[in-house]
Formats: C-alpha cells, sequence, structure tokens
C-alpha cells in the first residue's frame, strides 16, 4: 500500500519555500543599500575626492529623485496588466540587468576631473529609479503570497531576516574589502601643529589611493554577481497569486492615488510615525563610518565595527518576531525603538574606547533590527484596514507601500544632505589624518542627540496610531468573512452558469 502525502503538509512546504524565495529576493535592496548609506558619503569625500558640497548635492539630490520615483513607479504598477508572469514580477525582471550596471559605474571614479560631480549625480539618480522599478513591485509583492494575514506577518518576517542578512553581506563585502585597502590620510596643518612634524608625500600615496579605487570596484562587482542570483531566486521561486475581485478595479489616477493614501488616517499615523525614526537611522547610519574613522580615532577598524551591528540586528530579528507575537506590534516599537537612545548617548559621552565602540555595536543592532522589521510588519495591517473600509477598492497595494517608501526616502536625502553640508561649513579635510574639533562635534551631534530627537517625535505621532492588537485581530475576522462571502457568490454565478 502506497501512503499518499498529505495535501496540507505539501501546501505548507510549498509555502514555506515560497517565503524563503521570496525573502531571498530582498537582500539586493539591502545589499546595495547598505554599501551605499555606510560607504558612500566617506567614498565621495576621501576616494572621489569631491568637494563636501558637491557631495552633499549628489546625496540630497540623488535620494530626492528616489523619493519621487517610488510614487510614481507605484502608480504605474498598479495599472499594470496581468501577465503570465504575474503583475509584479515583470518589473523586477526587466529592471535588474540595467540596475546593476548603474550600480557598478557609481563606485568608478571617472578620469576627467571636470564631469565627477555630473558622473556620480546621473549614475546615482540611475540606479536610484532602477532599484525603485525592483523594490517598489517586491514590497507589494507581501500582499500576494496569501491571504491569510498569518502567512503574510510569516513572510516578512522571512524577509526581514534575510534583507538584516543582507545588510551583514553588504557592509561585510564593502567594508572588509575596502576596509583592507584604505588609502594613507593626508597630513596637514593640523596635523603638524599636533605632532610637530610633516610627512613627505611621495608616489606611494597615488598607488595606494589607486589601489582603494580598485577594492571599491571590486567590491561592487561581488554585489552585482549576488543581485542578480537573488532576483534569479525571485522570480523562479515566487508565483503571485491573483485575488478574485481585482479585475473590477477601476483605473485611478496619480493624484487620485496621493488623495486616497494620505487621506486614510491610520496610513498617515503610520507613515509619519516610521518617518522620524527611520531618519534617525538614516542620519546614523551615513556618518558612523565618519565617526568611527575621526572621531573615535579607529581607522582601521570601523569596518568591523559596522559589521557587528549588522550582526547582532540579524540574530535579533526573530526575537522581535516573538515579542510582536506576544506583545503586540505597538508595544514592540516602543521598545525596541527606544532601546538604541541610552547606547547612542554612551558613545558620544566617554572617551574614545574600541571595546566599549563594540559593546555598543551589539546593543544597537539588536534596536536596528526592529526598525528594519516593524513598518513593513505593520503596513500589511494598514492596507487590509483600508480594505476592510474601502471593500470596493481593490488593487491599491503598490501605491500604499510606495508612498511610505517616498517619504522615507524623501526625507533621508534631506538628512544627508544637510549632514554633509553641515561637515563642509564645520571645516571637513578631504582624506586629513585629523579633523577640526568642530567637524568631530559636529559628527557627535549627527550620530546621537539629533537621531534621538526624531526617534522621540516619531514615538509620539505613533501614540495616535489606531491599529493596536485587538483591531488587528478582529480587522483580520472581518477579512475572513469578505472573502468567504466572495468565494459563495462565485460559486453560485458559477453554478447559474452551468444550469444556464
Amino acid at each position: 500500500i502506497v501512503k499518499r502525502p498529505n495535501k496540507d503538509i505539501l501546501h505548507n512546504k510549498t509555502l514555506v519555500c515560497t517565503k524563503l524565495c521570496y525573502a531571498i529576493g530582498g537582500a539586493p535592496y539591502q545589499i546595495t543599500g547598505s554599501a551605499l548609506g555606510f560607504f558612500l558619503q566617506i567614498y565621495l569625500l576621501d576616494v572621489a575626492q569631491l568637494d563636501p558640497l558637491h557631495a552633499s548635492v549628489i546625496l540630497f539630490v540623488g535620494r530626492a529623485w528616489d523619493a519621487v520615483t517610488d510614487p510614481t513607479v507605484g502608480f504605474l504598477v498598479s495599472r499594470s496588466r496581468w501577465t503570465r508572469f504575474g503583475r509584479m514580477m515583470p518589473w523586477i525582471l526587466i529592471s535588474t540587468p540595467f540596475a546593476v550596471l548603474t550600480y557598478f559605474m557609481i563606485w568608478f571614479v571617472p578620469p576627467v576631473e571636470q564631469g565627477k560631480v555630473l558622473w556620480y549625480l546621473v549614475f546615482y539618480c540611475l540606479f536610484q529609479t532602477l532599484q525603485t522599478c525592483f523594490h517598489v513591485p517586491y514590497s507589494a509583492l507581501t500582499m500576494f503570497i496569501s491571504t491569510e494575514q498569518k502567512e503574510r506577518d510569516s513572510a516578512t518576517a522571512y524577509r526581514m531576516t534575510v534583507e538584516v542578512l543582507g545588510t551583514v553581506v553588504g557592509t561585510a563585502i564593502q567594508g572588509q574589502i575596502v576596509g583592507g585597502a584604505i588609502a594613507p590620510c593626508l597630513p596637514g596643518d593640523l596635523d603638524i601643529l599636533h605632532n610637530g612634524t610633516s610627512v613627505l608625500l611621495g608616489s606611494d600615496n597615488n598607488i595606494s589611493l589607486n589601489g582603494t579605487k580598485r577594492a571599491y570596484l571590486i567590491a561592487s562587482g561581488i554585489i552585482c554577481i549576488i543581485y542578480v542570483l537573488c532576483a534569479a531566486i525571485l522570480f523562479l521561486g515566487v508565483r503571485e497569486q491573483e485575488e478574485s475581485g481585482r479585475l473590477k478595479m477601476e483605473p485611478m489616477s496619480f493624484f487620485d492615488g496621493v488623495k486616497m493614501v494620505m487621506g486614510y488616517g491610520p496610513y498617515v499615523k503610520l507613515v509619519m510615525g516610521f518617518l522620524f525614526t527611520s531618519l534617525a537611522f538614516m542620519l546614523l547610519e551615513g556618518n558612523f563610518a565618519l565617526f568611527c574613522t575621526y572621531t573615535l580615532g579607529f581607522r582601521n577598524d570601523f569596518q568591523n565595527i559596522l559589521l557587528v551591528i549588522m550582526l547582532s540586528g540579524t540574530l535579533s530579528i526573530p526575537f522581535w518576531q516573538w515579542f510582536l507575537s506576544r506583545f503586540g506590534k505597538k508595544t514592540a516599537v516602543y521598545f525596541g525603538i527606544t532601546w538604541a537612545v541610552p547606547f547612542m548617548i554612551l558613545i558620544v559621552s566617554i572617551e574614545s574606547s574600541l571595546v566599549v565602540a563594540y559593546v555598543v555595536s551589539v546593543a544597537a543592532g539588536v534596536s536596528v533590527a526592529a526598525a528594519f522589521l516593524l513598518p513593513w510588519s505593520m503596513l500589511p495591517d494598514v492596507v487590509d484596514d483600508f480594505k476592510i473600509n474601502h471593500p470596493d477598492s481593490n488593487g491599491h497595494e503598490a501605491i500604499f507601500y510606495s508612498f511610505y517608501v517616498f517619504f522615507t526616502k524623501f526625507a533621508s536625502g534631506i538628512s544627508l544632505g544637510i549632514s554633509t553640508l553641515s561637515l563642509d561649513f564645520a571645516g571637513y579635510v578631504t582624506r586629513g589624518c585629523s579633523q577640526p574639533d568642530a567637524v568631530n562635534l559636529t559628527l557627535k551631534v549627527l550620530v546621537a542627540p539629533a537621531p534621538a530627537v526624531l526617534i522621540v517625535l516619531g514615538l509620539f505621532i505613533f501614540k495616535s496610531y489606531p491599529i493596536d492588537e485587538a483591531k488587528r485581530q478582529g480587522n483580520r475576522k472581518l477579512l475572513q468573512e469578505m472573502r468567504d462571502n466572495e468565494q459563495d457568490s462565485e460559486t453560485e454565478s458559477t453554478e447559474l452558469g452551468t444550469i444556464v
């Protein structure tokens, strides 16, 4: 007697495989994002040797352009026709090769001095556009993994684990390869004043700088290969579910989409709350490499400190998934996001200590994991709540996701531009062995007091967010009733058609 496999077991195995493939598809965004977030600023200043003002323009315009493309792509995705590959997958498939090419060119130093600023501005904006064409449909794909809220939460946890692991991979590849080929600093007036000696600069510095440039290219090439492999796994391993009723969707104009999402209270409160908390961590991320290099004096260790933060975050994801399922998502927000504040204050308050820096990195990574997981875990709850209150409006998931990314990226562009400009005003010395006291003070403000204030503002706004655990469970039951009624209606229609 041959025992047939249980259909439920096969379904669960298939769903687990789908969630794993879906999660792997999120790695490219975080790998490239961590490399750009941690290293682009210091690369533009010390390797490409751009003026801080020009670097701030590139960072601001690139992020601002990226922010503008998010709602635009979200709108276009929401109006896309269903294909045999789905509605989201064609965007992911087509954008990948072009995104890889433009990412590689960001880390190439052109041989001409006059065109450097335009070079980085063009390729940075192009990459951000193509990355948006990948990430917006990928984010909305959460709603097409399963109709069950529990399975979507599980898929989000899988995704966040892999994405945080992706930040580890990006930080490790970029940090370890580049960290082993750091160009020597250039002693200036400050160093002569402090040390009483001058150092002759010869051709060795040029060779070392060229070696650093090659290291950045090698790191970017490896990241490009991983990007393509992850996109292929996502495309081959995930099949979109086309929900019934989606074909009844009426096309919506761009401005109607803006009015829809910005007029929905729970969504606005969620986005504005996480806007400030995300800004806090992005401000910390963008300036941490410079802070470790100059203020703490860990020029040869900063890449290892960054790696510890990301490893700690990766290991903390399962804990936060358990925590939010046990105590609720709002409680997890308050506890998880505020966890980083005392450690931010600690690292700028004490004298430079490598041991303390590593301890703070481990603790900060726990909070970084919460900041990664919670926004993407809670956005589906808002979409579900919208569906209950607007049962006749379907197919707008991409718009909700894209506008969340829009506000976050636009504000982060402003913060990065302002922070780099602040360093310019403080007197930042390109490739200097040390920096003026004003620069060190500015870096301290950018990695501790400023993020702490933003976190407090975000949590204050988030206090009015109405979807608590009771509301979320009630929505889950109502949605299931709506789906059951819809299926019953479809069954009756099919039976009537058969009779006729």
